[in-house]
C-alpha cells in the first residue's frame, strides 16, 4: 500500500516516517516485540523512512531496528534509514556536542554495527557543536559520504543561516526540527530556506508530544517521564491550558470525521512538498491513525478552519526548558 512520496536529497521515500525514539522508552515502557510490531505495520502501510539515533536508549533503538532487519531479510532495500551522531558526555557525565570526523565516524560505525547494515541513507549531526564552524562539521559529514558509510547528510535543530552556510559546502539533504501546530518557529525562515535550497524539512513531534491527538497524555503519565515533567508546556498551569486549547482541535477533527492525530499530520504535510513528519508511537492502532494523516488531502478551507481553532502562538509555555534549550539553535 503506497503512500505519497517525498524527496530527501536524491532519494524518494514515504511522506511519513517513523520516529524511533519511542523504541527506547522515551515516552514510556515498551518491548522489543512492540517495536517490531510497529515496523511490521509500517511495511504493511507503505511507511519506508525510519529515523533513529545512537543516543536513543544508548543504542537500544538501533538494536531493535537491527534485530527486526535481521528477521526480515530483503526489506532493507525498500527502506530509507536515518540515524544521528554528535551528542556525547565527558568523563564526569556532562553532556556536550562533538562534530569532529573522528567522533562522528566512530559513532556511525557503531550505529551500522547495531543495525547490521553497511551504510545509512541519511546521517545527521544530532546537535551542532557551536565551537566548530559549521563548514567544518559539514566537511566531516561529507567525508562519511565519500567513504560510503552514508548516502546523504543532515543537521538537527539548526538555524536557517547555518543551513545556508552548510549547504554551500556540501549538499544538505535534510534538516530535522520540531514542527507542528503547537510549534511554528520554523516558519520564521527554516521552512522557506529548506524549500528554496531543495532540502527536506523532517518534522519531529508533529502531534505536539500527544497534545494534538484524541488521547493526550495525562498529568500522571507526564509525571513519570523525565523529559516532559520538566517541559514548560506540560507543567502547571500551562498543561491544563494547553489541554483546554486543543479540545477545540479534537472537536474539529471529530466534526471532519478523522482522528485528531491524522489531522495534525495532514496539516504538517500541507505546509510544503518538502515536509516529512516523523511521529513516534508505541501503539500500532495510533500508528494507523498517523498514516491516515499522510493520505489526507486538505483544502485551503480545511487549513483555515484548523488554524482558526489553533492560531499561531496558542501554546502556553516554551517548547523547551532552559536546560533542554542547550544545543538547538535559536533564531527569528
Amino acid at each position: 500500500m503506497n503512500l505519497p512520496k517525498r524527496k530527501i536529497g536524491e532519494a524518494s521515500t514515504s511522506a511519513l516516517g517513523i520516529g524511533a525514539m519511542s523504541f527506547a522508552e522515551f515516552y514510556g515502557p515498551t518491548t522489543e516485540e512492540n517495536s517490531y510490531a510497529i515496523l511490521d505495520a509500517a511495511m504493511e502501510l507503505g511507511v519506508h523512512h525510519i529515523d533513529t539515533s545512537n543516543v536513543y536508549g544508548m543504542g537500544r533503538s538501533e538494536r531493535a531496528i537491527g534485530a527486526w532487519l535481521a528477521a526480515n531479510p530483503g526489506v532493507r532495500d525498500d527502506l530509507h534509514i536515518a540515524t544521528k551522531g554528535g551528542i556525547t558526555r565527558d568523563a564526569d557525565g556532562k553532556r556536550r556536542f562533538d562534530n569532529s570526523l573522528q567522533h562522528l565516524e566512530a559513532e556511525l560505525d557503531q550505529s551500522l554495527a547495531r543495525m547490521g547494515i553497511d551504510c545509512v541513507d541519511l546521517y545527521y549531526a544530532h546537535r551542532r557543536d557551536a565551537a566548530m564552524p559549521i563548514e567544518e562539521a559539514t566537511e566531516a559529514l561529507g567525508a562519511l559520504v565519500k567513504k560510503g558509510k552514508a548516502k546523504s547528510i543532515g543537521f538537527s535543530e539548526i538555524a536557517p543561516s547555518s543551513l545556508r552556510r552548510a549547504h554551500a559546502v556540501h549538499p544538505v539533504a535534510a534538516v530535522q526540527s520540531e514542527y507542528s501546530l503547537a510549534t511554528r518557529q520554523p516558519e520564521l525562515g527554516l521552512v522557506q530556506s529548506c524549500a528554496e535550497l531543495g532540502v527536506a524539512l523532517v518534522a519531529f513531534s508533529p502531534v505536539g508530544r500527544s497534545l494534538l491527538t484524541d488521547h493526550p497524555l495525562t498529568a500522571e503519565a507526564v509525571a513519570r517521564l523525565d523529559f516532559l515533567k520538566v517541559n514548560p508546556r506540560f507543567q502547571a498551569p500551562n498543561f491544563a491550558a494547553n489541554l483546554a486549547a486543543t479540545d477545540r482541535f479534537r472537536a474539529l477533527a471529530a466534526e471532519m470525521g478523522v482522528p485528531a492525530a491524522a489531522l495534525a499530520i495532514g496539516w504538517v504535510l500541507a505546509q510544503g512538498d518538502h515536509l516529512l513528519p516523523i511521529p513516534g508511537t508505541r501503539s500500532v492502532s495510533h500508528f494507523r491513525e498517523l498514516v491516515q494523516g499522510a493520505r489526507l488531502e486538505l483544502s485551503a478551507d480545511d487549513i483555515a478552519r484548523i488554524e482558526a481553532v489553533l492560531p499561531v502562538g496558542w501554546a502556553h509555555g516554551d517548547r523547551y526548558s532552559e536546560a533542554q534549550w542547550v544545543g538547538p539553535e535559536r533564531y527569528g
